[in-house]
């Protein structure tokens, strides 16, 4: 994939301290990866924490903050350094919740840590210059700063160009932030990207103008070379990151897992291949390996609920061990060829369509769904020997991931989920731009077949 303007440093983190007594799945002290940002000369942790899949109490939707700090806590131990949040995150919770559990730990001092956050200006009432403004100054009261190190446009593309000039051109707000950034109350400024390309292409065509610090991708091995395939509204990622490395501009990347899909949707024989070549190794851990690999991307961003996940991703970039080229090209072509002929729903478990009106766990329906059509035991046809065994145990399975009351024949249609209403001024809620309601009603179907086979 390139050499680029970042450049690999494994360095001393957590006090400089390597852990000697590390047991087996346990990720070492001093050991991360860092890359180097060159415009700032910010060294930043290969692996970010996402703050947008922050964990919850038992039984309640209450954000777990002890939890919360913990989890950041040994983050900050193993060597992280940067944060990613958003106004819109949790609930609009996240950067609160960021806030307090960075305020709460004592390991660095606030120039050592980066944080992220997004102008998350979806809604015509935030278009106003002086509503944008306000989000962006309640973003670091939220915080608890009073500078931003990595600053973005969130989400641009969704609604093409006449979309993009409303949120960010015609109110001004564009050059407030390049004025902001003057002033160094944002360190870095750039943007996420989900959408229509011509808004990227604009953007990096005039980045003479506005000197973008960094840009915010979608990459995995899936997206490589896939992503038009699974919406035509995506971009392959392969242009992407390849449009910003010949400028120089350093890439962050979003969902490398796809959402879990690249843990969830990997056939078992595919998972018994990974296994065979890295025993001690987790099937999520080729996906981070793959996104970590290229140079010219500043970090990886992880949305980690559990402490188990940020341990096994921690293992994957303590250090980096790069990708071999016959490792990317059995990735890039095979593995995901083979998820691609799967047929599976493009959901990256986002939920931007939630929360849904009638109570439908949408990402949750589609997660299972996927399992079980990736493992090829869809209970689809009455005809084939093993259809009572794989009805009975989707069934059940169903039941124990996705309460009756949230699966999807609780669906009226009323399309909620994949747009905003007339006046938000975003058309579409889905960055994969999948027919949500569609893809219910053909899961719906299956489960009624399956129910009256019984």
């Amino acid at each position: 994939m390139g050499a680029g303007a970042a450049t690999t440093v494994v360095a001393a983190c957590g006090g400089g301290k390597k852990n000697d007594k590390q047991t087996v799945g346990e990720p070492p002290v001093g050991q991360m990866t860092y890359r180097t940002n060159p415009t700032t000369g910010d060294k930043v942790s290969l692996l970010g924490y996402g703050m947008m899949r922050l964990p919850k109490k038992d039984g309640s939707d209450e954000f777990d903050q002890e939890l919360i700090n913990q989890e950041i806590d040994y983050a900050i131990e193993h060597g992280m350094n940067y944060f990613d949040t958003s106004p819109v995150y949790c609930q609009g919770q996240s950067e609160r919740c960021t806030g307090i559990a960075l305020k709460a730990q004592k390991r660095l001092q606030r120039h050592q840590y980066y944080v992220a956050t997004k102008l998350s200006n979806f809604d015509k009432s935030y278009w106003s210059k002086e509503a944008s403004i306000q989000m962006y100054h309640d973003s670091m009261k939220e915080l608890q700063v009073d500078y931003i190190d990595y600053y973005l446009l969130h989400a641009v593309g969704g609604g093409g160009m006449e979309n993009f000039s409303q949120r960010y051109l015609d109110n001004g707000i564009l050059d407030y932030l390049l004025e902001e950034r003057e002033a160094g109350r944002i360190r870095n400024l750039g943007f996420s990207f989900h959408g229509d390309i011509e808004v990227f292409d604009y953007l990096l065509a005039n980045h003479d103008k506005y000197r973008w610090d960094f840009v915010q991708i979608q990459l995995n091995y899936l997206d490589w070379t896939y992503a038009n395939e699974m919406s035509d509204a995506n971009t392959d990622a392969s242009y992407l990151y390849e449009e910003l490395h010949k400028r120089g501009i350093p890439a962050v990347i979003m969902e490398p897992l796809l959402g879990g899909r690249l843990v969830k949707d990997v056939p078992a024989y595919v998972v018994d291949e990974m296994k065979r070549r890295e025993p001690q190794r987790s099937v999520a851990s080729w996906a981070f390996r793959y996104a970590g690999t290229p140079e010219g991307v500043l970090t990886v961003l992880s949305g980690m609920t559990f402490m188990e996940h940020l341990k096994d991703n921690l293992l994957s970039y303590c250090p980096l061990k790069p990708l071999t080229e016959e490792e990317q090209r059995l990735l890039d072509t095979k593995i995901a060829h083979q998820i691609m002929e799967g047929e599976t729903i493009p959901c990256n478990n986002c939920e931007y369509c939630m929360p849904c009106p009638y109570g439908i766990d949408i990402p949750g329906n589609f997660l299972h769904y996927n399992k079980w059509k990736v493992d090829g035991r869809l209970p689809e046809n009455p005809k084939d020997k093993n259809y009572q065994k794989n009805r009975r145990d989707f069934l059940i399975s169903l039941d124990r991931a996705v309460p009756r009351d949230r699966q999807p024949d609780h669906c009226i249609q009323c399309n909620r989920c994949i747009r905003r209403n007339k006046d938000s001024g975003k058309a579409d809620r889905c960055p994969q731009k999948i027919n949500i309601p569609q893809e219910l009603e053909k899961i719906a179907r299956l489960i009624e077949d399956a129910r009256r086979h019984g």
